[in-house]
């Protein structure tokens, strides 16, 4: 997840934290799963994509205007997973298997659109400018309104990419099938 956009080149971090599941069964995995899962809006989810976003940005007051040079984020991006406490037997073990398989990577697609969205935020900043503005004041103001039409993208997507991948048929919905029903 490298970017050689218009900054230097940055990685963001990815680290996994998961939440305690028990069951033998994988219904008795998944009702886990509702009663542990990471708290989301009013309910509960199977696993949940956060990050942290820091910057470093280095403003330069030029002949009485001010432009952002450059702009460095820190991109942490964490992944929440359930995870069995124990053993599983061998055939719920391969159904387990499968599904956090095919939940890892659903949430990678959600860290992929957050990254995106930094790479944006990085290429808007990088060259703004403004004129009579000795103290950066105003190049801060451009930047803090172009971010929130990014950001709302970044949500839209995610909440496309869930709306398709949980609907009936969709990939995340084809999985809890497969773990509750043993197929």
């Amino acid at each position: 997840m490298a970017s050689g956009a218009a900054g230097g080149d940055w990685k963001a971090i990815e680290k996994v934290e998961t939440y305690a599941v028990s069951g033998s069964t994988g219904i008795d995995l998944y009702r886990s799963i509702g009663e542990h899962g990471p708290k989301v809006g009013s309910g509960r989810a199977i696993a949940y994509t956060d990050f942290k976003l820091t910057w470093q940005r280095d403003y330069r007051p030029r002949a009485g205007g001010c432009t952002l040079v450059s702009a460095k984020p820190k991109l942490i991006i964490i992944y929440r997973l359930p995870k069995p406490q124990g053993a599983l037997p061998p055939a719920t073990q391969r159904l387990w298997d499968r599904f956090i398989a095919g939940v890892s990577a659903h949430e990678k697609v959600h860290g992929e659109v957050i990254t995106d969205m930094v790479k944006k935020i990085e290429a808007v900043s990088i060259g703004l400018s403004a004129d009579d503005d000795p103290d950066c004041r105003k190049v801060r103001r451009k930047l803090q309104a172009e971010l929130p039409a990014i950001v709302e993208e970044q949500r839209r997507r995610s909440r496309d990419f869930d709306r398709e991948e949980m609907s009936e048929g969709g990939n995340v919905h084809r999985l809890v099938l497969a773990l509750v029903n043993g197929g």
